[in-house]
């Protein structure tokens, strides 16, 4: 069954996708159905807002990638960044670009993995806007959240001597998508073959599924832990270390074998001939917290389940370096995904 979205027009549309839904947070007074969604925040918290855009044949591939899949991923990217302030995601916007190519039921499906995130992390669909693109899908979502007054947490709190910490593991989401990239090429053109995945489940999982670490930030709060600079690894951990250490002015030594890294990211790495280090330093798309912490927290992180001790913060001159597992000292790049560098 496939249905013009030109049969329902824009109104049509946004009804079918918005119907019941029904506001959780107390701070969503008003939402979809309106000229402006109403939001009441109370005076102790602070009001953290971001907002991100996912283009089709730059952000995602809709050969192999669903597009329920696409449709909670698209919203969990965004709370992964509320996290990372160390605040609680509570409502978001969603902006569509569809061109014709797309029926009612492929929205319905996109929507359905966007009310599932907005479900498991208690957060408000308030809003947003559809088009008609000549591009493929574009979709734009920002998601607003809160946290209290003194525990918003930036890039740029890092101080000599804390300790870098990571939540969970790194590279796997990297690896997955080497993965489905190297079998969408394998069987181009094959219609009925279906490529085995059987022990690389995890991998697709984190490239195809994230989650925001939630958990973590409840972990850090009932700790009673403010970290002093806190960032979502999205573009690559040397990528995103470098942004603390620039805006904290500070240095930093990370060690290789400390990294954490599942096994089925070192199987598939070896697989493809690639640097595991590397995978796990530049691959992005974790989605995971990387955190500083002053260093007379280090009994409670190291006891914390699900992070990561991985290094500490220097003096500004020392720079930032990986240090491997034989001792040697190397420069660290950021090799992470830059979606505006030229290709070569």
């Amino acid at each position: 069954m496939r249905t013009e979205i030109a049969s329902l027009g824009e109104f049509g549309l946004i009804d079918r996708l918005t119907g019941g839904i029904e506001l959780k947070n107390e701070s969503s007074k008003y939402g979809v159905g309106d000229d402006a969604a109403v939001l009441s925040y109370p005076s102790e918290k602070q009001m953290l807002i971001t907002t991100d855009l996912l283009l089709e044949g730059v952000h995602f591939d809709l050969t192999y990638v669903p597009l329920k899949h696409l449709g909670y991923k698209a919203a969990i990217v965004n709370f992964s960044d509320i996290y990372a302030m160390n605040g609680t995601p509570r409502q978001i916007t969603v902006s569509l670009g569809l061109s014709k190519r797309f029926s009612v039921e492929d929205m319905d499906e996109l929507y359905s993995g966007i009310r599932l995130a907005c479900q498991q992390y208690n957060v408000d669909i308030v809003g947003g806007d559809t088009t008609s693109s000549l591009t493929g899908l574009t979709i734009s979502i920002t998601c607003i959240g809160d946290a209290d007054k003194d525990k918003v947490v930036y890039r740029n709190g890092a101080k000599e001597t804390d300790l870098i910490c990571v939540s969970g593991d790194l590279g796997a989401a990297y690896m997955g998508l080497q993965l489905l990239e190297r079998e969408k090429n394998v069987l181009k053109g094959e219609k009925d073959i279906q490529p085995d995945f059987s022990g690389k489940e995890y991998l697709l999982e984190r490239q195809l599924k994230p989650e925001a670490r939630k958990d973590i930030i409840e972990k850090l709060a009932s700790a009673n832990i403010v970290p002093t600079s806190m960032m979502d690894i999205s573009d690559g951990l040397s990528s995103e270390l470098m942004h603390i250490c620039k805006q904290s002015n500070v240095g930093c030594r990370v060690y290789e074998e400390h990294i954490p890294i599942d096994y089925q990211t070192a199987v598939m790495a070896e697989e493809f001939n690639m640097n595991l280090t590397t995978c796990a330093m530049n691959g992005g798309e974790d989605y995971e917290l990387l955190f500083t912490v002053p260093i007379a927290d280090h009994e409670k992180v190291s006891q914390m389940e699900g992070v990561r001790l991985i290094g500490h913060i220097t003096k500004p001159e020392l720079g930032c370096a990986l240090i491997t597992r034989d001792g040697q000292e190397f420069e660290l790049k950021a090799q992470g995904w830059n979606p505006l560098k030229e290709e070569k």
